[in-house]
């Protein structure tokens, strides 16, 4: 009989979710991932109340992981600790119905819950605490002090103050292509490179395609990259936008610096999320100098880790595992593993 794991570390974001079981030793027995798409129909192990739609492969990936690790996902509870870091988790109410389905499940003893943010931190930086910038569709950012102590944002869109994403860009980026072409705005790149995108040659086209939903107004997020190539291009239009980006970036860590008081500290801020992927070196620099203006001795780590691996370090570390426990865990937990067991699960 196989023993129970330890932990079940669950990173859940708005596109996927990545579930690794693991000992206690950080041996990985069990990692998968499943995005939204990936459900076709199926339910397996979910709970019949489901607070989001995004939620949904969070079942199916604690099976297919239980599988690979040789526990019955039915018989629960399939790990000791459960860490879930899911988006959504933003405010009080939210943990106390995302605590309600996890125990629902039956999927472990007892449960930690977090916001996808933290996992983010934890996964680039070997020390519990810190800061986690998540910039992808939308932006949010939480940390931990030495201490423990907490802070986060709410991040559910312009009524919590947020600015910023793929979602943001996009649709910003768009509006500057319509008004450079009607000559209400200035002149930008973003005239001709935002519709060719969508094999389009002129904004209006766009515009009516996106207003008689001929192209979904959500795909406007996929823009991000060409508002970034348009900057490093010599773009003035998209480079404010890109600047209000990074400073966006540097208000919310160094907001949630002074709210733990670690100015003076050598802290970690991580940045995760698509946003980060690009290429443009100006970016970067805006935010590191932006954020050293408050925190002189910053370190800025772009994560490039899969953010479960954050999820399963903050597992070990409440159940005060050794050093060599953390790095086994990122030895093996890696994006290339997670990719091959997606593919793996598709050609069953």
């Amino acid at each position: 009989m196989t023993r129970r794991p330890a932990i079940v570390a669950v990173d859940g974001g708005g596109s996927k979710v990545d579930v690794a079981l693991l000992r206690r030793d950080g041996t990985v027995l069990g990692a998968t991932r499943v995005r939204l798409g990936d459900l076709d129909g199926r339910t397996w192990f979910i709970a019949p109340q489901i607070p989001e739609d995004h939620l949904m492969p969070v079942g199916l990936a604690i099976a297919e992981a239980a599988r690979q690790a040789g526990v019955d996902p039915q018989r629960g509870p399939i790990a000791d600790l459960g860490v879930f870091c899911l988006a959504g988790a933003d405010l009080p109410a939210d943990d106390r119905r995302l605590v309600r389905w996890i125990r629902s499940n039956r999927w472990c003893e007892r449960e930690v819950l977090r916001n996808d943010t933290f996992a983010v931190l934890r996964a680039g930086t070997d020390r519990p605490w810190g800061v986690g910038v998540v910039c992808g569709y939308g932006t949010n950012c939480s940390a931990v002090a030495p201490d423990g102590r907490i802070t986060r944002f709410p991040a559910i869109g312009l009524i919590s103050g947020d600015w910023g994403g793929g979602g943001e860009l996009g649709g910003v980026a768009a509006w500057h292509a319509v008004r450079s072409e009607d000559g209400r705005g200035r002149k930008t790149l973003l005239e001709h490179t935002v519709p060719a995108y969508f094999g389009l040659k002129r904004p209006r086209q766009l515009m009516e395609a996106i207003y008689f939903e001929r192209i979904d107004e959500q795909r406007l997020a996929e823009l991000a990259p060409v508002l970034f190539r348009a900057a490093i291009e010599g773009d003035e239009v998209a480079r404010e936008v890109v600047d209000r980006q990074a400073d966006e970036i540097v208000l919310m860590a160094a907001t949630a610096i002074r709210r733990l008081r670690m100015q003076r500290l050598d802290v970690d801020v991580v940045l995760g999320g698509g946003i980060f992927r690009s290429s443009d070196p100006a970016f970067f620099d805006r935010i590191e100098a932006g954020l050293r203006r408050v925190a002189p001795e910053v370190r800025v780590n772009v994560l490039t880790a899969p953010p479960v691996v954050g999820a399963a370090l903050m597992g070990l570390d409440r159940l005060d595992a050794p050093r060599p426990a953390h790095a086994r865990v990122r030895a093996a937990l890696t994006h290339e593993r997670l990719g091959a067991e997606t593919l793996r699960r598709k050609e069953r």
